[in-house]
């Protein structure tokens, strides 16, 4: 049979009262309507009914009505799938015996079509629909609550999925039911899940409906329904999906592996000393949910001015939740956890948005979501900065954005991803920014090139927006105004001259890369072992150079392009000297550099915003190489991928042996050398290059209080963010010991000094542990005091209580 250009199927069991009516309707509109619809049939499946259904419908004349018989009941679904695999029509209108949406309805549905959709669903629960006869009203209850528990588990975004009147492009449609595997009722949301994943645009287009008497669905079929879509759902991830999962918890355990050895006694040295700071921040978290205090101040640290916890990235998103795993296991395991398990979490979701917005093909999806996990940036950061590395939101904010751009559901698109947002608050600002910026970069490349799909999406997308920022804003403000002007707020922290990249560290390799290692370059070319923010390598630079030039013809290549080259341009930061020239040029970022939040942004780190970008490419790159038929060709680009990333693998993280807790501290010694509201003051006091002294505040279980620290706070009038407390005379005088490992002159007016300082931070006893100078630094101390230290579990100790 040749083709026809409307395909109408209708599934019937025991149907004889009803369906009469119902053929006479639908043959009579297309009968009238066909100049303007075309050729048409009818299909009726027969689902094995036991009255007279397949004898009034073989009554019928018209030789395009046909029947389809089943030899037993077997369920809407089956009905359905052998009517629509038998139909040739390029549109297919399904409809239920009953007609509850007039056939006339279907003028609207082909509108949509008409529109660019690939499948228009007549809704009852859309502005526009017109119900003439409801159902009783607890029947109407179970459908709504139904229907909500269906669209959380298969087919979010689509309010009324069970109205049984819908209209698909027809080879779509035949696609999808040949595919289908529900025999039940919920072959209808079966089928509009497949177009999502397929992603084929969904129309929800309200009609007219009324209840009509004699309905088969029984209350307790919705359960069985959704037992049905919960096996589907299971089902609907591929064995591709679940490796590529596997293969990210692997390789973010193997990075993590020599800390996983032993938690508590392993230390990360490239670190510097974020490790440190980093179990204080879960563990002071934990201890303020425990004791129920505002988690978003502490003067454990600090003291006595403390620290605006807000204003310093504690993760509250996480250190909140995970507060119980802190109480049972300690800071050290849970920052590894949250490391490991956050490492693969961001891969998972970046592999989930490429899969579903730019290539099908998983292997594809798998190199491009490794390398926006796992590129140079984010392991360098992997040793110190949960918070970016903890990035899973971000790819998820991505595909809220887009669907916002469709214009479908702003309303609730807009509330998600306010959600989202208000939670990524709470996991990281900084990396919200960048990624903002990302997202800003890509829309206005792809604007460019695809001007008639922006001028299309630009409206709903800021209606969204607009909705989005209503719903996190209340959220979040009490916290930012903490952060912003709450108690030991700050301005912007100032981080140099030498804080963007060199051009050489887009091009060159990473310390921590397994092949192509280079510690000396690293260094000389980032601003310590955690701030590598970009060592891409050259390879993988030409590598993506060639994928653009290959795939110019995309407008997504042309705008991931000029996403990854304006981000590496703005990482440069205000002004950079061209390689082995003297030659200095401003750059972008110099438009940036003092506007409010841009101020104390690290710029070097928005070259980070390359990784996704540039394994987006590598995505396509995969997927067009696996399409190939050419073997030659095929050969040779997986050969120049290989070569591209061999140099950006990472090794493992290194660790050593933790330095061990004095046991003045470990065995809770200091306790009978401290009254109430006093702190202990360790010699150094505690700084962003020897924070030490909060393990041992961890290890004591934050029970005494710590001048000095690893922190932002405020500095001065115009209080300008710093790190750590600000200085004091003899903090600076012992930090300078400590470094340069001379002993000073003590005049008394020194000695008054100290006297005034120890005041200040409420001191009962200074403690000294051994390390570098100390020999130096317990002789400076000796003449601040005015008397000789004793050595107590294996520090040395001066008791001011005596006069000292």
């Amino acid at each position: 049979m040749s083709a026809v250009d409307l395909s109408v199927v209708v599934p019937a069991y025991n149907e004889e009262r009803r369906l009469g009516p119902t053929l006479e309707a639908i043959v009579g509109h297309l009968r009238e309507s066909q100049g303007r619809r075309g050729d048409w049939e009818l299909i009726v499946v027969d689902d094995g009914s036991t009255d007279g259904t397949r004898d009034l419908v073989a009554a019928v004349t018209d030789h395009r009505v046909k029947l389809i018989t089943s030899p037993r009941n077997r369920g809407k679904g089956s009905a359905l799938r052998l009517g629509v695999l038998a139909s040739y029509g390029h549109r297919v209108l399904i409809t239920d015996a009953d007609l509850a949406a007039p056939i006339e309805e279907l003028d609207h549905l082909d509108k949509a079509l008409s529109d660019g959709f690939s499948a228009a669903v007549g809704s009852r629960a859309t502005p526009g629909a017109t119900i003439e006869n409801r159902q009783h009203p607890l029947r109407e209850l179970l459908g709504r609550t139904g229907n909500f528990l269906i669209r959380c588990v298969a087919v979010p975004g689509i309010r009324d999925t069970q109205c049984g009147f819908k209209l698909f492009d027809g080879d779509q449609a035949r696609e999808a039911f040949a595919a289908s595997r529900l025999d039940g009722w919920g072959i209808d949301v079966e089928i509009l899940h497949y177009f999502r994943r397929s992603g084929w645009p969904v129309a929800e287009v309200p009609v007219r409906w009324a209840h009509q008497s004699g309905s088969k669905v029984r209350p307790l079929d919705y359960g069985r329904m959704l037992a049905d879509l919960t096996r589907l759902k299971a089902r609907s991830l591929r064995p591709a999906d679940i490796l590529a999962v596997g293969l990210f918890l692997l390789m973010a355990v193997t990075l993590h592996w020599g800390r996983w050895a032993d938690p508590s006694s392993r230390y990360l040295p490239d670190s510097l000393q974020d490790q440190n700071q980093w179990e204080w921040f879960f563990a002071v978290t934990a201890d303020n949910v425990a004791h129920l205090r505002n988690p978003l101040f502490t003067d454990l640290q600090g003291f006595p001015d403390g620290v605006n916890l807000m204003a310093n990235t504690v993760m509250l998103g996480l250190s909140v939740p995970l507060a119980p795993v802190t109480w049972l296991f300690g800071p050290a395991l849970t920052l590894a956890l949250v490391m490991t398990l956050g490492l693969a979490a961001t891969a998972a979701a970046w592999y989930w948005l490429i899969v579903k917005r730019l290539v099908r093909q998983r292997g594809g999806a798998f190199v491009g979501a490794a390398l926006a996990a796992f590129a140079p940036p984010m392991v360098s950061h992997a040793n110190a900065h949960p918070n970016f590395v903890v990035l899973f939101m971000i790819p998820l904010i991505i595909d809220r954005a887009l669907r916002l751009c469709t214009g479908a559901r702003v309303v609730q698109g807009g509330v998600v991803l306010g959600l989202m947002a208000a939670y990524q608050i709470f996991l990281g600002e900084e990396p919200l920014l960048l990624a903002a910026m990302g997202m800003a970069l890509f829309a206005l490349g792809y604007a460019v090139v695809r001007w008639d799909v922006a001028k299309v999406a630009w409206r709903p997308l800021l209606r969204g927006l607009a909705i989005g920022g209503a719903v996190c804003l209340p959220l979040v403000a009490f916290p930012l105004y903490w952060q912003f002007f709450g108690p030991q707020s700050y301005q912007s922290v100032l981080h140099g001259d030498h804080a963007g990249n060199s051009p050489r560290a887009l091009l060159s390799f990473a310390e921590r890369s397994l092949l192509a290692g280079d510690k000396e370059t690293a260094d000389a070319l980032s601003l310590n072992p955690t701030e590598q923010n970009a060592f891409y390598g050259w390879p993988l630079f030409a590598f993506a150079f060639a994928v653009v030039v290959r795939q110019w013809e995309r407008a997504v290549v042309k705008a991931l392009a000029f996403t990854a080259v304006a981000a590496a341009l703005l990482s440069l930061g205000p002004k950079f000297r061209i390689p082995l020239t003297d030659a200095v040029l401003p750059g972008p970022w110099a438009l940036l550099a003092e506007k409010p939040l841009f101020e104390s942004v690290i710029e070097g780190r928005v070259a980070m915003v390359c990784a996704p970008a540039l394994g987006m490419l590598l995505a396509l790159a995969v997927e067009r190489l696996a399409l190939t038929r050419n073997l030659g060709n095929q050969y040779l680009g997986f050969v120049a991928l290989i070569v591209a990333l061999l140099p950006v693998v990472p090794a493992p993280l290194r660790t050593v042996d933790r330095v061990e807790v004095p046991p003045f501290i470990a065995d809770s010694t200091w306790k009978s050398y401290l009254s109430d509201g006093e702190s202990l003051v360790p010699v150094p006091l505690p700084d962003p290059g020897n924070a030490e002294a909060l393990h041992w505040q961890t290890v004591a279980g934050l029970e005494f209080k710590l001048p000095g620290g690893y922190f932002n706070g405020p500095y001065g009038e115009d209080r300008v963010g710093i790190y750590g407390a600000p200085p004091r005379h003899t903090s600076n005088l012992l930090r300078d010991v400590r470094y340069k490992g001379k002993v000073p002159v003590i005049s008394e007016e020194w000695r008054a000094q100290a006297r005034h300082d120890f005041a200040y931070w409420k001191a009962g006893i200074l403690v000294l542990a051994p390390q570098h100078n100390d020999a130096q630094l317990r002789e400076t101390v000796d003449k601040l005091v005015g008397g000789p230290g004793t050595w107590v579990g294996g520090v040395w100790v001066w008791d001011l209580h005596d006069g000292g």
